[in-house]
Formats: structure tokens, C-alpha cells, sequence
């Protein structure tokens, strides 16, 4: 079970889709970076300037840092905000934590994923790019979809030890902000 955020997951795999798999074969340059305090908010000013944001539910594991109890969650919220811009593509992104059931603090444990989980939520956010940044019209918006998307979820979402539900973002609404 990988229970801890690896942020070089994150970006070997998005540049392994960029430079090998050609997701975005546009000519433009993009890059991947991280901000642990954005929102799924954009304002009038930010959406002027082109950024876009999407969100994404995806399978993950976590570790609490106190107790080291470890869970899976078909319910982490991932938040990315993406614009191009002359040429630059940028994605920022944020994953949401959760607190322990045991502890009950408001300490966020960040999660840590499967590299085919990475791989599937890029895939999707490339898709996102391809469609808000290209204008490109794709019938095959589920390429990048999470499997945990489709798998029947048995136990109930703790919204309360959850960092994203707190913040009233909803990762059942994976939808974009045009």
C-alpha cells in the first residue's frame, strides 16, 4: 500500500505522458507543480487570465503521522488549475488530505498512490487541456478516468475527517469550472 505523497510520482509520470506518450503533442511547453493551499475557486481576474480548474476523485492510501494507522480512500480529492498562455502551459495541483478516525485531530495526512492511479488522473487532466486549451473535441472523454469511479464504494465517506469536504469541494462532482 503507498501511503506516502510522493510529488516525483507526479511529475515523472506527467512528464513520461508529455515526452514519450505525446499526450499533448501541441508544441507548447507544460509544466507540473504543486500549491498545498489552492482552492477549486478561480475569480473573475484569474479566469481573464485563462486559468481553468478541474477536479478529480481518485483511489489513494494514507498513513496517519501520529498513530500510523493506514487506510484506503476511493475519495481523495485532487484539485488542478491549469492555463496556456503564449506558448506555457501550467498545472498546478493540490491533493486534499484526511484525518485519522483514531486520532480525530485536525491534522491532514497527505495521500500516497498507486503509479496506474497517478497515470489515470494525468490522463484525465490531459484530456481537460486538450479540450479547454485546444478546443479539441474527443468522444473519448472516459480514457482517463478513474477506476475507482466505477467500483461500488461499501464503506460510507467520513466528510468530517475529510480536508476537501471541509472546504465544501465535492469530489462526486468532477466537473469542470469553464
Amino acid at each position: 500500500m503507498d501511503t506516502e505523497w510522493t510529488a516525483s510520482l507526479w511529475l515523472d509520470t506527467f512528464n513520461e505522458l508529455l515526452n514519450e506518450d505525446n499526450e499533448l503533442d501541441y508544441g507548447d511547453r507544460w509544466t507540473l507543480n504543486f500549491n498545498y493551499n489552492q482552492t477549486d475557486r478561480v475569480t473573475e481576474e484569474e479566469r481573464r487570465r485563462g486559468w481553468k480548474v478541474s477536479t478529480y476523485c481518485a483511489r489513494g492510501n494514507f498513513e496517519c503521522a501520529s498513530c500510523t494507522r493506514t487506510w484506503a480512500s476511493a475519495r481523495v480529492v485532487l484539485v488542478f488549475r491549469y492555463r496556456l498562455l503564449r506558448g506555457q502551459g501550467t498545472v498546478i495541483m493540490r491533493p486534499f488530505g484526511q484525518a485519522c478516525i483514531r486520532c480525530r485531530g485536525n491534522k491532514f495526512n497527505l495521500p500516497g498512490f498507486a503509479e496506474k492511479e497517478v497515470e489515470q488522473a494525468l490522463l484525465r487532466q490531459f484530456y481537460k487541456i486538450r479540450k479547454n486549451c485546444y478546443r479539441e473535441e474527443d468522444d473519448d472523454e472516459d480514457s482517463g478516468r478513474s477506476s475507482s469511479e466505477s467500483e461500488v464504494r461499501t464503506k460510507p465517506h467520513e466528510k468530517n475527517l475529510c480536508q476537501a469536504c471541509r472546504m465544501g469541494i465535492c469530489c462526486v462532482d468532477d466537473e469542470d469550472d469553464d
